[in-house]
């Protein structure tokens, strides 16, 4: 079982989670593991599996991982739409592909077990900033020429560890700048992780947001973890950007295509004169339909990078 989500062709990730409702006070979510069996030719069962699990995202799946028979997909209990997803199967876009699923009841207790015996390995990236699990290396001393910046997360149910390859990418290039002083956003914030870099690089204010209530709760916990007093974690969508006076020097969003294509007008609206814009969660693919968006509201790109046929895009106003 991997103890992360995946992220699609349509650029849509789907975040950790695991339980840890209790340390945060919020209500257990119940979920489904769902296993698709796909009977295919087998030189089209990649993109068999890449097409359910576009469609059984859009009927509520969050999480998925490949099987030798198909996919199988977690979705919460409450939001599963099986009628959706019945029709997505009937309508299944290649001629001759027979998919049927069983559905059953995952154990809320697995997911916090698989995570706290596995946890993650140190990250370092450009030889830069190490990134380690808090929580499995608590105060143990890591070797300094490792990296300069040292940084220690405890994921507890949300996305941003380091061990993706989006993440990376946007650390990576936010060493890259000159933040001393500067103000940043982090937009769908999981861990924290973006927030907390920014101010160990000389931010001197960072405003975060997510969706998910644990993820907010995340990262406040992290910033504490790590000696950072200068950040806000706010729990929403973009929305919450109304209630936030002023603009931001760094404007980041490490989230799935479809959001980053929505939401494009709202970064465009907080970003300062001269702001930059740093953009990821999305495939190589998509580089120019998220380049298109930015244009439209004034915004250029001025640098991409890539790993594993992931993208990062960077614009300038």
């Amino acid at each position: 079982m991997q103890k992360y989500g995946k992220t699609l062709n349509n650029g849509r990730f789907f975040p950790i989670f695991y339980n840890f409702a209790e340390k945060f006070n919020v209500s257990a979510m119940k979920y489904n593991a769902v296993d698709f069996k796909i009977r295919c030719d087998e030189a089209l069962m990649q993109t068999c599996r890449e097409l359910l699990a576009d469609a059984a995202g859009e009927a509520g799946f969050e999480s998925f991982e490949d099987t030798e028979e198909g996919l199988k997909g977690y979705v919460q209990a409450d939001l599963f739409h099986a009628v959706q997803l019945d029709e997505a199967i009937q309508s299944f876009p290649i001629e001759g592909v027979d998919i049927s699923y069983e559905v059953s009841e995952v154990e809320d207790q697995d997911w916090n077990e698989t995570w706290e015996e596995q946890g993650f390995d140190p990250i370092i990236i450009d030889e830069r900033c190490i990134i380690y699990d808090a929580r499995q290396q608590g105060d143990t001393p890591l070797c300094a020429h490792l990296a300069p910046l040292r940084i220690g997360i405890e994921a507890r149910m949300a996305f941003g560890t380091g061990t993706h390859e989006t993440t990376r990418m946007v650390v990576s290039r936010l060493l890259d700048l000159p933040l001393e002083g500067k103000r940043v956003l982090d937009c769908g914030c999981g861990t924290g992780i973006l927030a907390i870099v920014a101010a160990k690089c000389g931010a001197r204010e960072a405003i975060a947001y997510d969706i998910d209530e644990w993820s907010v709760e995340n990262t406040l916990h992290n910033a504490e973890l790590n000696d950072v007093s200068c950040i806000t974690a706010l729990c929403g969508d973009s929305s919450v950007l109304s209630h936030v006076s002023g603009v931001f020097d760094v404007v980041l969003a490490n989230i799935n295509r479809n959001i980053l294509l929505a939401d494009m007008r709202h970064f465009a609206e907080v970003l300062a004169t001269d702001g930059t814009l740093i953009l990821s969660g999305f495939y190589e693919e998509d580089v120019a339909l998220i380049t298109t968006e930015a244009q439209k509201h004034g915004l250029h790109p001025v640098g991409t990078t890539t790993e594993n046929n992931w993208a990062c895009v960077t614009f300038k106003r």
